[in-house]
């Protein structure tokens, strides 16, 4: 026989404590991920726990934007805002190479970068 479960009645389990509800605005947890909408919430879910954090994926993406950045050569000039993104690109994957650098982790830096000489 099929379950039956009233609208917005899914299986939900969650503790909830007053004192923690009130002192941290409703956060129960020092780490809250909100997944918002996806069309396929235990791929995702399975892809963070068993692949890569977004913190690795996004990190793994700037690695191989850099590596593209370096081999980029357009056809025709770039316009003024074509220009802007790209640099605009190239200064945060610089910044979020200092902050690597600064736990001694592995970063590459754009061409172009503070630390390049």
């Amino acid at each position: 026989m099929p379950t039956f479960k009233l609208p917005l009645s899914g299986d939900v389990v969650q503790s909830i404590n007053p004192f923690t509800a009130f002192m941290t605005g409703g956060q129960f947890g020092l780490i809250n991920i909100n997944l918002g909408q996806s069309s396929e919430p235990k791929v995702e879910e399975e892809v963070l726990s068993d692949v890569a954090t977004y913190g690795k994926q996004l990190g793994r993406i700037g690695d191989a934007l850099i590596v593209l950045l370096a081999h980029f050569h357009p056809d025709k000039p770039l316009n003024a805002d074509e220009t802007a993104a790209i640099d605009a690109l190239k200064a945060m994957l610089d910044k979020i190479a200092n902050v690597k650098e600064k736990y001694k982790r592995p970063a590459i830096r754009p061409v172009g970068g503070a630390q390049e000489s």
